[in-house]
């Protein structure tokens, strides 16, 4: 993948990376090494899922933050950016990062707790096997030096590169300025931005280009009117430096994740738990999943249907760019189908 995605570029010295961890959605999903391997993108969009899946439980039974898994994630993106799944385990690359990201995140856990657990979770159908690596010290040392061996072989394709950004920072932090006062806001905004860690916006868009997109997904949702910026910026533009045509291509994005499946899945820990900092709506709560019935046609409808509306008369033609006509929608609002209020409500 010799080229960057110009959408969403960074400077080299930037921390969390740089341009060599951003590609263009194509890049990504025409030129993986999983596809030069055979691998079609609906089986490798299914691997990527489920190693987050297992991320996302391993995570959990150990009791990191979400930051920690987060990390881990992306750290299992960027590997198979450059390595192909024909000729790696997931789960065991998997829980490599995991142990991985909780050394760079201050949140280790002991190497025999990690394996342990993640075995647990590998061979859940199979309790025989679970009692063998518990009850076996040979079982136990084989499982050991494969997951050692797997975290030498991330460090190696990461480039010794841990530097990573996380979405949440940017969105608790525009989160205490807008100051909406919505107790589900902070919540539907943070399962998307959790949600969105099962697609590969990570390797295509800076974080706070993601948490941009998760906080206007769960405005429309829920009706919420963000603040207007001073200026002649919108607060996309103020708090988080995106262009109306990447806020889109993110939001789109997370949309397709509920094509087949509906309902965001529930953060494991409070917002607060990444940042450090309380999100204004969001102390003491733990969140809540939200029951979405997104539409993603309808929204690419609405935007077609303004383009169209644009009276050529009044204009010469190409005035009016697919930027401006985004951040038209945009400013004026978007409205996402949504169950009735009674059954969005967090129970």
């Amino acid at each position: 993948m010799a080229g960057t995605n110009k959408a969403s570029q960074q400077k080299p010295e930037e921390e969390g990376g740089g341009v060599r961890w951003y590609f263009s959605r194509k890049e990504i999903e025409e030129n993986s090494p999983s596809r030069r391997d055979g691998i079609d993108l609906k089986k490798e969009t299914f691997l990527r899922k489920s190693y987050c899946t297992f991320l996302r439980d391993l995570g959990v039974k150990l009791k990191v933050p979400q930051l920690t898994i987060s990390t881990a994630i992306i750290f299992c993106h960027r590997f198979f950016l450059r390595q192909s799944h024909s000729k790696h385990d997931r789960m065991i690359i998997a829980t490599a990062c995991i142990f991985l990201a909780g050394k760079v995140e201050e949140s280790p856990r002991p190497l025999k707790d990690v394996i342990l657990v993640s075995y647990e979770i590998i061979h859940k159908k199979d309790p025989q096997a679970v009692k063998r690596i518990k009850q076996d010290e040979k079982v136990y040392e084989a499982q050991k030096r494969i997951i050692l061996l797997a975290e030498f072989s991330v460090l190696g394709t990461l480039g010794f590169d841990l530097n990573v950004l996380n979405p949440y920072k940017p969105l608790v932090q525009a989160m205490k300025k807008f100051k909406v006062g919505h107790n589900s806001f902070v919540q539907v905004a943070w399962n998307f931005v959790n949600d969105g860690l099962h697609t590969s916006l990570c390797l295509q868009f800076k974080p706070q280009h993601i948490a941009a997109g998760a906080i206007f997904l769960a405005a429309k949702f829920l009706k919420v009117k963000l603040p207007s910026s001073s200026g002649e910026k919108f607060w996309w533009q103020e708090y988080f430096d995106v262009t109306p045509r990447q806020l889109e291509e993110v939001s789109n994005q997370m949309l397709e994740l509920y094509e087949h499946s509906r309902e965001p899945q529930q953060p494991s820990l409070q917002a607060s738990e990444a940042s450090g900092t309380p999100p204004p709506g969001a102390v003491g709560q733990s969140p809540q999943p939200q029951r979405l019935k997104l539409d993603k046609n309808r929204l690419k409808a609405q935007i077609e249907k303004r383009r169209k509306s644009q009276p050529d008369v009044s204009r010469k033609p190409d005035v009016i760019d697919d930027d401006d006509l985004i951040e038209r929608v945009l400013e004026d609002g978007i409205e996402l189908a949504a169950e009735s209020e009674s059954k969005a409500k967090p129970t």
